[in-house]
């Protein structure tokens, strides 16, 4: 129960003080979109690491700087992909349930 406070202490401290952690957290606020604040890239962090593995994670963090990226893996025939492409779309859903007061 300690070590759960004193992270989620951590989480808020980084998230007050405009510091993103991950690689999904620091490619949304490295992205320029104006919606991108400290508050919602910790959060879209949160969901990743509750929905993808951190080699997963890397992953996605690059479709934030190539978009192509992230159409080329959708539309990809290879089975690697098209597991990957599904765990991508859950993290988006959680990420849209858990931070979409973020973007208000």
């Amino acid at each position: 129960m300690r070590n759960l406070l004193s992270l989620t202490a951590i989480v808020l401290l980084a998230a007050c003080a405009g510091g993103v952690s991950g690689d999904v957290g620091r490619a949304c606020m490295d992205a320029g979109r104006q919606a991108a604040t400290p508050a919602l890239c910790s959060c879209v962090q949160r969901s990743a690491s509750q929905t993808l593995s951190a080699q997963e994670q890397r992953r996605a963090a690059r479709f934030f700087s190539d978009p192509q990226r992230a159409q080329d893996t959708r539309q990809s025939p290879r089975p690697a992909d098209r597991t990957f492409w599904q765990r991508y779309r859950a993290f988006v859903a959680h990420a849209e349930a858990s931070c979409g007061s973020f973007t208000t």
